[in-house]
């Protein structure tokens, strides 16, 4: 198996696991006797200009430890105070040392909306991002089907959270589109290869109807990149490495966002 399949076989292993401590008509219930969500997380990304989705993540397969010192609160919080528009969490445990904790306690101390960004395999992990404090899913076309990824869109719906369906070539980005996605991402690096390569957001945004907000993720390090990105109609922008990498995390995400506004 290559490194999505074993991220999306582990992540069914930790849902039979959860489902151990609590049925899914018990977390079904939960998530459902909360407020229904404003769809705040498509709302900040369609706002004019570019907009910033910023990565709180301690690991990744490719890079292994990323951060040794994680003050996720901190970090997300600096992420805010500098303009981020939303916060990405990492939640996966085995390959990129996330937690669910994380999210929880970050959706506790920011006010912008949060993803849970971890590998969807399950109606039960939707339920349980809303429990948890997100406003939005990550739901990725390489390890789901397209019913799937319908029904996933309709539970979003129910609960008044948003999906980030992630495609990473032209089959998947119109999978995204024929499945009713209102808000479609396109993964930069290769998850089977680790390869990364920007472009493929600025060819693929080409298959997107205007109407659908459309998110560059990973291998984003440069004001030029985002310029270009920006160039080619791409609405958001989600960057993890580049943030967490730099000493002055409140200071590069202004550096990037006062650089792209120069450009306007």
């Amino acid at each position: 198996m290559n490194i999505l399949e074993q991220l999306a076989e582990h992540a069914r292993f930790r849902v039979e696991e959860n489902k151990k401590n609590k049925s899914l008509e018990e977390i079904k219930a939960e998530a459902l006797s909360l407020p229904k969500g404003a769809f705040e997380f498509e709302k900040a990304l369609a706002m004019p200009g570019m907009s910033f989705i910023c990565e709180c993540k301690k690991a990744s397969p490719s890079k292994g430890i990323i951060a040794e010192k994680f003050d996720y609160l901190d970090i997300a919080r600096a992420y805010e105070e500098a303009g981020a528009d939303c916060i990405s969490v990492l939640t996966e445990p085995k390959w990129f040392l996330g937690s669910d904790k994380y999210l929880e306690d970050i959706a506790n101390a920011v006010s912008i909306p949060i993803i849970r960004k971890d590998f969807t395999v399950d109606e039960y992990m939707i339920y349980e991002a809303k429990v948890l404090g997100a406003s939005a899913v990550l739901l990725i076309c390489s390890i789901l089907t397209e019913e799937q990824i319908k029904d996933y869109i309709r539970i979003c719906d129910s609960l008044g959270i948003s999906a980030l369906v992630e495609a990473h070539d032209d089959a998947e980005v119109k999978m995204a589109a024929r499945a009713g996605a209102r808000i479609i991402g396109v993964n930069n690096r290769n998850l089977r290869d680790f390869s990364v390569d920007t472009g493929n957001s600025r060819r693929l945004k080409a298959l997107v109807d205007d109407k659908v907000i459309f998110v560059s993720e990973s291998g984003i390090k440069t004001a030029e990149d985002i310029f270009q990105l920006k160039e080619a109609g791409v609405d958001a922008v989600l960057i993890g490495e580049t943030l967490m990498k730099a000493t002055d995390k409140k200071g590069k995400l202004k550096e990037l966002r006062g650089d792209e506004d120069d450009n306007n």
